[in-house]
């Protein structure tokens, strides 16, 4: 993939897409972390543990785009991606996060690195995959979106709260993401160059599914919640 072309240009915006959507339990952590320290000590916690952060995912992600270059492993990461873009719309807003805020500068600088690097591994696959084997796009991809995470993680959420479609935007691009994994392993590569109708027919099967299968999920459980409140007697 060179630079300044169309591919270049559609897989940088799916990275910044990614990030910003799957990065909202991230930014939760990041607060979390940092609540009980001094007020003069939580931006500093915050931009250096963001920045020990980012130097983790980014290692790992250039691991894990030097090992997507394996026959089979392309494959087996589109298969991973399907259900975290499953559990996006399936994400409970109530959910508690077992993050623990911590009193000193060291522990909530190490607590952000450490929970970050573990809560991002979705990430991490999600824009290896999109990079295409493009470390380069991978760097830049991370330059633009982690400001964006860190400085306006607030308004990510409230849009998100706001504007529930983001989530299936944002689902739709992991499972393009990996149907595009899938077309492009080493083994199903050149069959799918043969029949030129088959990637875009896995891409709309495997983005209608999980968009149109999510919210039957959600419509199925609010009908549920609905039913179960209308049983608890009143008075």
């Amino acid at each position: 993939m060179d630079f300044f072309t169309p591919d270049f240009f559609s897989g940088l915006l799916a990275i910044v897409l990614l990030d910003l959507v799957l990065a909202g339990d991230n930014a939760i952590v990041i607060a979390m972390a940092a609540s009980r320290l001094p007020k003069e000590l939580q931006k500093k916690a915050v931009f250096w543990g963001t920045f020990g952060a980012v130097a983790v995912r980014f290692a790992l992600t250039a691991v894990v785009v030097y090992l997507l270059k394996l026959p089979g492993l392309m494959l087996v990461g589109g298969a991973l991606l399907l259900p975290i873009a499953w559990n996006l719309l399936r994400h409970d807003g109530d959910e508690s996060h077992e993050i623990k805020a911590s009193r000193t500068f060291w522990s909530a600088l190490r607590t952000i690195i450490v929970a970050d690097a573990l809560m991002g591994l979705d990430n991490v696959l999600a824009i290896a995959g999109a990079s295409r084997g493009h470390l380069g796009l991978v760097i830049i991809g991370l330059l633009i979106s982690v400001p964006l995470v860190v400085w306006g993680s607030t308004l990510i959420l409230k849009l998100i709260e706001r504007f529930p479609i983001i989530m299936y935007v944002g689902a739709g691009a992991i499972a393009f993401t990996a149907a595009r994994m899938i077309g492009h392993d080493h083994w199903l590569a050149g069959w799918f160059a043969a029949h030129g109708w088959a990637q875009y027919a896995l891409d709309v099967v495997l983005v209608g599914a999980v968009c149109a299968g999510g919210w039957l999920a959600q419509r199925r459980r609010a009908a549920r919640s609905a039913t179960a409140s209308k049983a608890v007697p009143h008075g």
